[in-house]
C-alpha cells in the first residue's frame, strides 16, 4: 500500500496531502471561511487536500467544469507541469521559496482518475494567476 504525504506552505498556506483514505467526498464553500478541497481516489488509497484561500471559488467560478477536458489532456498536463514545479521548488534561490516549498511526487505511470487530476491541473492554473507566474 502506497502512502505519499506533500505539503507546500505559501503565505496564504497552501496543502497537498497524498495519503491513505477511506471514503471519497469533495468539500466546498462558498462561504467566507475558506474550506480545503479534498481529493480523494478510494480505489488507489490517494487523497490531495489543497488549502489556498480562493481555490474553492476558481473552481466554482473560473475553471472549466467536470468532464470539459479529458482525463488523458489532463494527465499530460499535469506530467508537463509537476516536474517544472518540482525544479522550482529544488532551486530557492531562483524562486520564491514561499511559494515553491515541496516536491510533487506525481508518478505518470498511476492512473490516480480524473478528479485527481482535474483539480491538481486546476491548482496549477489557480497558482500561476494568483502569485503572476507562469510554469513554462
Amino acid at each position: 500500500m502506497k502512502k505519499l504525504l506533500y505539503y507546500i506552505f505559501l503565505s496564504f498556506t497552501v496543502i497537498f496531502v497524498v495519503s491513505n483514505c477511506t471514503t471519497t467526498k469533495s468539500i466546498r464553500k462558498t462561504d467566507t471561511k475558506e474550506e480545503p478541497v479534498v481529493i480523494k481516489n478510494d480505489s488507489l488509497e490517494y487523497e490531495i487536500i489543497i488549502l489556498d484561500i480562493g481555490f474553492n471559488q476558481y473552481l466554482i467560478n473560473v475553471a472549466q467544469p467536470v468532464g470539459y477536458y479529458t482525463q488523458a489532456y489532463l494527465e499530460n498536463r499535469n506530467r508537463f507541469l509537476v516536474p517544472i514545479w518540482n525544479a522550482r521548488v529544488s532551486n530557492p534561490t531562483r524562486f520564491n521559496p514561499n511559494i515553491y516549498q515541496t516536491i510533487i511526487d506525481y508518478d505518470p505511470h498511476i492512473n490516480y482518475g480524473y478528479d485527481v487530476n482535474y483539480k491538481l491541473f486546476h491548482y496549477f492554473q489557480f497558482a500561476q494567476r494568483k502569485y503572476r507566474m507562469s510554469l513554462r
